[in-house]
């Protein structure tokens, strides 16, 4: 196993928390159902750090993804520190942005080719960043009364963790345009019709269906299992390195754009964005 020492994370500095148990299963929690588990770049840098944790740590198995709260992760924190980029100029502050989300984008990818298989359990609002969490996993379980969206398009910005790409892998390009050019919210029974999650379930049932099924594949043979892992990976995934990159790019370019400084506005003072594409 390699070593982790210098990977803690203060208590009170946590916005995911893993235990491992002795049923070869590492619980990942997103624990800040105050901010109903909004994400900024410290979430991303943890998740970076608990990757390689699991990675390679032989007694866990499996995954789950979970978390507290009344929400999964209603999207970007907006309201963390550190939150906007800066640069002296439109082009140094593009290219800063290029590279913070290729940076988050490398964290993102150390989660989802994960050699351990991750179901994640899904209840409440599944907004944006935490859609694309989700749909990192493996295998998704949700509550019946679980919302799920891409609303960046309302603020004038690119989807931009490649959730529009994995929507286009499981359901097809024409659900993942509709979904992410309207912003349009959906529930868990329409996100299941479209293969988008593998089971729905009450809300009270939620947390016993989805550690039954990271319990099952757990028991398996983990050679075997993660193998079957990466090869479906290999076939589904052939196109995403190169069109995550095309994504970081136009979320850089959005990111910096007035429309996107009008969106937010617009959002803070819940009124109608003015987009003028510029």
């Amino acid at each position: 196993m390699i070593d982790t020492i210098g990977t803690e994370i203060p208590e009170e500095q946590e916005r995911l928390r893993l235990d491992v148990g002795e049923d070869g299963l590492g619980v990942l929690t997103l624990c800040r159902p105050d901010k109903l588990n909004a994400w900024s770049w410290e979430s991303t840098r943890q998740l970076g750090l608990l990757a390689d944790r699991i990675r390679f740590d032989d007694r866990i198995r499996a995954v789950l993804l979970r978390a507290e709260g009344r929400a999964f992760c209603a999207g970007i924190d907006v309201t963390a520190p550190g939150g906007a980029i800066t640069g002296r100029t439109a082009a140094q502050r593009t290219r800063n942005y290029h590279e913070g989300i290729r940076w988050a984008h490398e964290r993102f990818t150390a989660f989802a080719r994960l050699p351990q298989p991750v179901v994640a359990a899904v209840q409440g609002y599944c907004l944006g960043f935490g859609f694309e969490l989700a749909l990192m996993a493996d295998i998704r379980i949700a509550a019946d009364d679980a919302v799920l969206a891409l609303p960046e398009a309302r603020l004038g910005v690119a989807v931009d963790a490649g959730g529009d790409l994995r929507i286009a892998r499981d359901a097809g390009a024409g659900w993942a345009k509709l979904l992410a050019l309207t912003g349009r919210r959906i529930d868990a029974a329409t996100a299941e019709r479209l293969g988008l999650l593998q089971e729905v379930v009450a809300p009270e049932e939620l947390a016993k269906a989805a550690r039954t099924t990271a319990a099952e594949i757990a028991a398996n043979g983990p050679l075997a299992v993660q193998s079957v892992k990466r090869s479906i990976d290999a076939y589904a995934d052939a196109a995403m390195a190169a069109a995550l990159e095309r994504t970081a790019l136009a979320a850089a370019l959005t990111l910096t754009s007035e429309d996107a400084r009008e969106g937010y506005a617009a959002g803070a003072e819940r009124r109608t964005p003015r987009f003028e594409g510029t």
